[in-house]
């Protein structure tokens, strides 16, 4: 699992590819979050980071799929999964090597992001006027979120020989987790379940998280979500190898 997991932070971070998908990334954050004038933290008139941690997850929605994609659509088309198979790793350690690499470089492209929580505790009024307790429950979530994201990028390459294909699903799957049950909640058919339907969604637990209290219920439901499509995926590339 080792040598896959730093075969595909190497693979990453040796072509362009990785640079431009982490820059943008961080562009696109900093654009909305310090430039335009309707999402600005500088208009907010005070200390809160809450756009940046509820417009990041919809910025996840593309920037994940856009990691994952590559993750089993190229060795599919390449033929490459068959050369892996001959070597001493077991189809367990070819998934969770690329499911660590690629979540282990969302992380690293959250990093940066730590001058915003800096350059917010400064400029309250007093200085350090920042709920620190509920942001660092929100970078959780995010971290949780980006692992849940990226079980699903994987299991969508892991059903195609097309990245672009890989792309599309990934993000359509991301998109459907984290905010269709928001909206089938609110139906009227749903009238009477409406909190049940709502905690089958990602959304939910994410922003139980980001009020800086670690539910159990939260976290096992991450957990619980990451291992089913990671299950889904080990299905999917055991049935496509040998087909």
């Amino acid at each position: 699992m080792i040598h896959i997991f730093l075969k595909e932070i190497n693979s990453f971070f040796s072509s362009l590819i990785g640079y431009i998908v982490i820059g943008v990334f961080l562009i696109t954050l900093g654009l909305f979050l310090w430039v335009f004038p309707e999402t600005s933290l500088l208009e907010y008139g005070y200390a809160t980071l809450f756009p940046f941690f509820s417009m990041t997850p919809l910025v996840f929605i593309f920037l994940i799929p856009a990691i994952t994609m590559r993750s089993f659509a190229e060795e599919n088309q390449n033929g490459t999964i068959e050369l892996l198979a001959t070597k001493p790793l077991t189809d367990w350690d070819i998934i969770l090597g690329k499911y660590f690499a690629c979540w282990a470089l969302v992380i690293f492209a959250l990093l940066p992001t730590i001058l915003y929580y800096i350059t917010i505790y400064q400029l309250g009024s007093p200085i350090g006027n920042l709920d620190s307790g509920a942001t660092m429950g929100s970078y959780f979530g995010l971290i949780f979120l980006a692992g849940a994201f990226v079980a699903m990028g994987l299991f969508a390459s892991s059903l195609t020989t097309s990245q672009i294909v890989a792309f599309i699903l990934g993000v359509f799957l991301c998109f459907f987790f984290f905010l269709a049950f928001d909206y089938f909640s609110v139906m009227n058919v749903f009238f009477g379940i409406a909190d049940v339907i709502q905690s089958f969604g990602i959304n939910a637990h994410y922003e139980s998280i980001s009020k800086g209290i670690l539910d159990t219920r939260d976290v096992i439901y991450f957990v619980s979500f990451i291992v089913i499509f990671i299950i889904l995926t080990f299905l999917s590339v055991s049935k496509r190898k040998w087909t």
